[in-house]
């Protein structure tokens, strides 16, 4: 059973699930899983499970027969599904730190432990490696991706108040605290909304600087291979999670628009009234203000739903989130070993 210590001192004694989601890696995904450290400071037990998200090639054989466990999925379900499955298996077998990183061999698995620092250290509930946090370790990459990468981590500085250099990066450690707490919707990925889902949830999120490869050896890139498609579907997911969490500040945003617009055209008629003396010919100014100004007031409206229903959620995830804290403690209570989320026996039944 992991033990659970007190924030005055580093937790020892901890269970890891290193989780390697892979579409078509057969070339990389047997280096990632055999790099993965089984010994590492604060750390009792360290296992391995690679979700094979549709691939047609090798790539669950080569996981198999480096060690690792295997979830393996029929078609391609994106690596934000993935990823949601991960969180799942990792809670039914108890594990107090799930490690998210990717199978393309781009991270290097020996950087787990400084990844996991934070976590064991008790001074992060999510810790993520950082590609541009320290100079030194900025890596080679396309120009177009570094920009975007640079333009996501301001998005989600404008949308939270916070600023991380890397928002993007596949390589990060969790808190059991922070899996229990994580709500995410998004199938395409994970990343940013993951950082949206806790910030908003007054989670702490820590950066480490690490150094990683800036382009695939083998391949291309499954997540970011049309950098509009990745953009447009970044930005929907963002977009979604600010929504679904500041409702309010939303919407009074474009209502405030509206207001704007409407006082606008009252005022071009009101200034034509004083000089002429006279609404016409301009009386459709106050029509168009008014239908401004009633389109404001009904948006301000649904902001203010939308805040209230926010803080229903936000209640009943409290709630869940105690749910499942005793579930995963009763489970913890029976082992890992008796719970029914074995890496093996899930790819190979159900799918």
């Amino acid at each position: 059973m992991p033990v659970h210590k007190s924030e005055a001192s580093p937790a020892t004694g901890l269970s890891l699930l290193v989780v390697v989601p892979c579409l078509n890696e057969e070339h990389t995904v047997s280096g990632v899983v055999s790099g993965v450290p089984r010994r590492i400071s604060g750390i009792e037990r360290v296992d391995v499970l690679v979700i094979d998200d549709g691939s047609s090639d090798a790539t669950a054989q080569r996981a198999r027969e480096s060690g690792a466990d295997v979830v393996r999925h029929a078609v391609n379900q994106g690596l934000g599904s993935s990823f949601q499955e991960a969180v799942r298996i990792a809670l039914a077998r108890g594990v107090d730190i799930l490690v998210n990183i990717d199978g393309d061999g781009q991270f290097n698995p020996e950087h787990i432990p400084l990844v996991v620092a934070p976590i064991i250290q008790q001074q992060a509930d999510m810790a993520t490696a950082s590609r541009f946090l320290d100079s030194d370790k900025v890596p080679e990459m396309p120009t177009i991706k570094r920009w975007g990468n640079g333009w996501v981590a301001k998005i989600v500085w404008l949308l939270t108040g916070k600023r991380f250099h890397d928002v993007s990066c596949g390589f990060r450690a969790f808190s059991r605290k922070a899996l229990l707490r994580m709500n995410l919707f998004g199938t395409f990925t994970y990343t940013q909304e993951c950082f949206l889902d806790l910030l908003f949830k007054d989670m702490t999120i820590l950066e480490v600087p690490v150094k990683v490869r800036g382009t695939r050896e083998f391949g291309t890139s499954r997540i970011a291979s049309s950098i509009p498609r990745y953009a447009f579907r970044s930005l929907q997911i963002m977009l979604g999670a600010f929504i679904s969490y500041r409702p309010f500040r939303f919407f009074a945003a474009i209502a405030s628009v509206f207001l704007l617009m409407g006082l606008g055209f009252v005022v071009f008629l009101g200034v034509h009234y004083l000089s002429a003396h006279a609404f016409t010919p301009h009386i459709w100014a106050g029509f168009v203000g008014g239908s401004f100004a009633f389109l404001g007031i009904i948006t301000l409206i649904v902001g203010l739903v939308g805040d209230m229903l926010m803080r229903i959620r936000m209640n009943q995830e409290s709630i869940l989130y105690l749910l499942k804290a005793g579930d995963t403690e009763s489970a913890m209570d029976i082992g890992p070993a008796n719970t029914p989320a074995d890496g093996r026996q899930t790819g190979e039944s159900g799918r």
